[in-house]
């Protein structure tokens, strides 16, 4: 048990099952006392978490700092961290793009030429006519 959250509830347990007092259950556990009485004041977050939801279907490609910039363009003010908090709690994460597919299988290997002139290659890398104008859409430049 690390979280007072389950610490609370252990105490609970033992106040329940064993009818141990809060103190007794405290020692037992190795909780503080004044975090059993504790009550969160977090307001709901409900309203925030169906608008942040709404606009990640509408977004698919949106992550949290885009979303939240939408989320004060509605008037819905909070910080960026809970935002993030609340976007990740949501399991709205950005759908990761899938690589270029490769040709499977081996390559035929290219034939060896026996004789001359029989295998010409052309090499558009840069080149120019004979003229010394270059070729349309020769991507070298001096």
């Amino acid at each position: 048990m690390v979280t007072p959250a389950a610490k609370r509830e252990a105490v609970g347990h033992l106040r329940a099952v064993f009818g141990m007092g809060e103190r007794q259950a405290c020692r037992v556990i190795g909780a503080d006392r004044t975090s059993m009485r504790y009550r969160s004041r977090r307001e709901d977050d409900g309203p925030v978490r169906e608008k942040l939801r709404e606009l990640a279907h509408q977004r698919h490609r949106f992550g949290y700092r885009r979303l939240h910039v939408l989320l004060r363009r509605d008037g819905i003010t909070i910080n960026r961290k809970k935002t993030q908090r609340l976007y990740r709690e949501e399991g709205l994460t950005v759908r990761r793009r899938r690589g270029r597919k490769r040709a499977v299988g081996a390559r035929a290997p290219a034939p060896v030429a026996s004789l001359p002139n029989q295998r010409w290659s052309l090499d558009f890398v840069h080149d120019q006519m004979a003229t010394g104008r270059r070729f349309p859409g020769s991507q070298h430049r001096r």
